[in-house]
C-alpha cells in the first residue's frame, strides 16, 4: 500500500509472485525483481514513484537495494501479487506457482482485501503482468476496467511480440512497454 494510508490510488498492478532476488528480499512487490525494472520505470515516467536514496550504482538486487537505504515511494497506485510469497519447494529455487496456491480461497480473499481497499480510495483499473495475474483476478470478478499487458519479462515481451519477437530488439520491446504501461497509470 502507498505510504499515506488515506491518499487516493488510480490503479492497481498486480503480478504474478515475488521473485526470489527481488520482492522477496525487498518485501516491496517488484522492488529487485528483473521485472521490477520495467515497471518501476513505467512508474516513474507516470509520476507514481519517487526513491529514498539513489538507486543509480546500486545493483538491482532486492536485499542490496533495501541495504544502501533505497526504497520506493509510490503513489497513485498499489502494488500487489497474484500470489503473496515466493514459490519455492526447498525455501531456495523459485518455480512457477500451481493453479491450486493461486486459486486457494485464502490467496483470493487476500487479493480482494487488497483490491476492495484501493477501490475505495478510488482505483478504477488494475494493469495484470501476465498471464497468470489476469487469471488470477479474473476470477475475483470485479466493477473495473482490467487491462492485461504481457509480463515484462525477457519471455513474456518476446512472446508477445509480432512474430514472437523475431527481428525485434529487446530495449524496444521494453521501451514499448514501458510507454503503455505508464500511459495507462495517468
Amino acid at each position: 500500500m502507498p505510504r499515506d494510508p488515506h491518499a487516493a490510488i488510480r490503479a492497481v498492478l498486480v503480478g504474478e509472485a515475488p521473485g526470489p532476488r527481488g520482492a522477496d528480499q525487498s518485501g516491496i512487490p517488484f522492488f529487485g525483481d528483473r521485472a521490477g525494472r520495467p515497471l518501476f520505470a513505467a512508474l516513474a515516467a507516470a509520476g507514481a514513484v519517487t526513491f529514498v536514496g539513489a538507486p543509480a550504482g546500486v545493483p538491482w538486487d532486492g536485499r542490496a537495494l533495501i541495504s544502501a537505504g533505497v526504497q520506493p515511494i509510490v503513489t497513485h497506485v498499489l502494488l500487489t501479487n497474484a500470489y503473496d510469497r515466493c514459490p519455492t519447494d526447498d525455501g531456495e529455487h523459485f518455480r512457477a506457482t500451481t493453479r491450486a496456491e493461486r486459486e486457494s480461497p485464502a490467496n483470493l480473499a487476500r487479493l480482494r482485501h487488497d483490491i476492495d481497499i484501493a477501490m475505495r480510495r478510488g482505483a478504477d483499473r488494475i494493469c495484470c503482468l501476465g498471464k497468470v495475474a489476469a487469471s488470477v483476478v479474473e476470477l475475483l470478478q470485479l466493477p473495473l476496467v482490467v487491462h492485461a499487458l504481457p509480463h515484462p519479462s525477457a519471455q513474456g515481451l518476446l512472446n508477445s511480440a509480432p512474430d514472437r519477437g523475431k527481428g525485434a530488439r529487446m530495449a524496444d520491446l521494453e521501451a514499448a512497454w514501458i510507454a503503455h504501461l505508464a500511459a495507462l497509470l495517468r
